[in-house]
């Protein structure tokens, strides 16, 4: 008896086992893949609002943020259950967020309004409009919450905007259409990609200057397909993946020295990505082969493709 109960008492304790995921946005079916990080299949497809594109979990992963592009809200999801717990007021034709630090304000880009929506995740209410340039899409935080960026595709421009006063403080030119802007984690510079620029721009914070300018050339691809659209800085931010559009690569970035390493093969119109929570894999979205191309990141080589939906747009880890 006494052994049976100290086996039933070990049970207790025993942590339930949970794989670590990808969720990938599928824009043109209106569904989230789910994938294994263990098995790399995917193993859940979940609806949503109409046109999925940016998604971002909360720090504590019990809520998925879902950009529900034609459908004008953000999205707010159980990711256990996949049931869409409420909307939030988004503005227009929301493409791309950022969730402050604060883990409760989100930093919305609304394209067809030319503005910044604030909105705060509790009270589900609006707090600031910010006006920005045409076509807003590209969105990042500092680390210490303190300054968010908002880049405007016509305008070329990334808007720099103080979270304390909800208003810009200044605006940095960049090459044409801008796509996606991440700052460093200690926050010292920020990165905008162009995506017909052809570009990444590197600035300075402190002072909003410019530090570098990275340019890409992927042999037998004409420079008009070379498209910089997504990255990700890998965790000890030496390195930086960015996605290079319809060249169907990613290129491979020195962030200290900002020299192009490599270039990767993936799949057609590789668009964003996101590293295995580990930091082992790198998962991108392919839009138009409609599938996720897996990157050993210390081997610098795509290990796998997974089918998705269709046009697979954002990425995001889950542990």
């Amino acid at each position: 008896m006494r052994s049976l109960a100290l086996v039933l008492m070990s049970l207790a304790f025993v942590a339930p086992v949970s794989a670590a995921e990808i969720w990938v946005s599928n824009e043109k079916d209106d569904t989230i893949s789910v994938i294994d990080v263990e098995t790399l299949e995917v193993v859940r497809t979940i609806p949503t609002g109409e046109r999925p594109r940016g998604i971002t979990f909360s720090k504590d992963y019990s809520r998925l943020y879902i950009c529900a592009s034609d459908s004008d809200t953000v999205q707010v999801m159980d990711p256990e259950t996949g049931e869409i717990l409420h909307n939030l007021p988004s503005g227009e034709d929301p493409e791309q967020f950022v969730l402050h630090p604060n883990d409760r304000h989100l930093y919305i880009a609304n394209e067809d309004d030319a503005i910044t929506t604030v909105v705060d995740t509790e009270t589900r209410k609006v707090i600031a409009q910010i006006d920005v340039g045409i076509e807003p899409e590209g969105m990042a935080v500092s680390p210490d919450g303190k300054i968010v960026i908002t880049t405007s595709e016509t305008t070329n421009m990334a808007h720099w905007i103080d979270t304390e006063s909800q208003s810009i403080f200044a605006n940095s030119l960049v090459d044409s259409r801008p796509r996606h802007a991440e700052f460093t984690k200690g926050g010292s510079e920020l990165w905008v990609s162009s995506e017909i620029g052809g570009t990444v721009t590197v600035f300075k914070v402190e002072d909003q200057a410019e530090v570098a300018k990275i340019r890409f050339e992927v042999q037998g691809v004409h420079a008009d397909r070379v498209q910089p659209v997504g990255f990700e800085f890998t965790e000890d931010e030496k390195r930086v993946f960015i996605a290079l559009g319809p060249s169907n690569h990613v290129a491979v970035v020195n962030a200290e020295t900002y020299e192009v390493e490599d270039y990767i093969l993936v799949g057609r119109r590789v668009w964003h990505m996101d590293f295995s929570p580990d930091k082992t894999l790198l998962f991108t979205t392919n839009g138009v082969s409609g599938d996720v191309t897996v990157i050993d990141v210390a081997a610098l080589e795509a290990i796998k493709t997974i089918k998705v939906g269709r046009f697979p747009w954002g990425a995001a880890a889950r542990p």
